[in-house]
């Protein structure tokens, strides 16, 4: 299980650091293997910080997070590898996390270097061609390719095949879809639910409730670096009780109806000055 416990972050702020800024305030929440956490929030609520924090890409300022009741932070660089051997991220921009004067399957190379270079050469070709195969890529079609010469849908599940070749147990998906268009949305969105099934603990973060209640067994609804409603999603999305939820809830445009119709709850359209 991956726990945060009254987890916060502070930065320093101003010329001479003497400010501050509460980028997260105690949130605490656990990932079971198999189980989807949305965690929804508009931009600079802190979701990305939290994932950052739970990636070890920044430091905790106060409380824990802990991965079977050892707290992250106190893993040394000796351990910190098998810790990314079970936790691992997938960022909103794929095109930033490839080199472009590489070609994109440098990435799994570089998977085979640190980790499984025991494997023989037939080995590691079964095991790429698996975990390509888990996220619907033909190596053919997407091995020796430079990134540009691949769509962003395809640069994405490529990352999350690289994290499958280590066989990891919880995955942080920072805004992942949030770059592509919306045929490629639902295949990575599928992806993710398979990878549930297969008992992959997911950290879904967006800025999207759509996108969180399509995915999330559990919604965390993040305001100001703040936990303001936890529960599960559809308890979240049909009875919320927290009035920032419901002003998000309402906020959400509705496919079956058109701008200036009346809502289906009767409300009337928002009116214009000029009206």
């Amino acid at each position: 299980m991956l726990t945060l416990d009254n987890v916060s972050k502070t930065y320093r702020t101003g010329a001479f650091g003497t400010g501050t800024c509460n980028a997260v305030c105690d949130v605490s929440f656990s990932i079971e293997p198999g189980e989807v956490i949305a965690l929804i929030g508009e931009s600079g609520s802190g979701k990305s910080t939290i994932g950052r924090m739970i990636l070890r890409l920044s430091a905790v300022t106060s409380g824990s997070i802990t991965l079977d009741g050892v707290d992250v932070s106190t893993i040394r660089r000796g351990r910190l590898k098998d810790y990314y051997a079970r936790v691992q991220g997938v960022f909103q921009d794929p095109f930033s996390s490839y080199n472009p004067i590489f070609k994109a399957d440098r990435v799994f190379s570089m998977i085979r270097q640190g980790y499984l270079s025991g494997l023989s050469a037939s080995e590691w070709h079964t095991k790429l061609t698996a975990s390509l195969d888990a996220v619907s890529l033909s190596p053919e079609d997407v091995l020796h390719k430079y990134p540009h010469q691949l769509s962003g849908g395809q640069l994405q599940r490529l990352l999350v095949a690289r994290a499958l070749l280590l066989d990891i147990e919880f995955l942080v998906a920072d805004e992942i879809i949030s770059m592509l268009d919306a045929s490629t949305r639902i295949d990575v969105l599928n992806l993710l639910g398979d990878l549930k099934e297969r008992g992959l603990g997911i950290l879904f973060i967006t800025h999207d409730l759509s996108l969180g209640n399509y995915i999330g067994d559990r919604a965390v609804i993040l305001h100001k670096g703040a936990v303001v409603e936890d529960g599960p999603t559809e308890q979240v999305f049909s009875k919320p009780q927290s009035p920032y939820t419901q002003m998000l809830l309402d906020a959400v445009p509705r496919l079956h109806e058109r701008w200036g119709e009346p809502h289906s709850n009767g409300a009337p359209p928002t009116q214009t000055d000029d009206e």
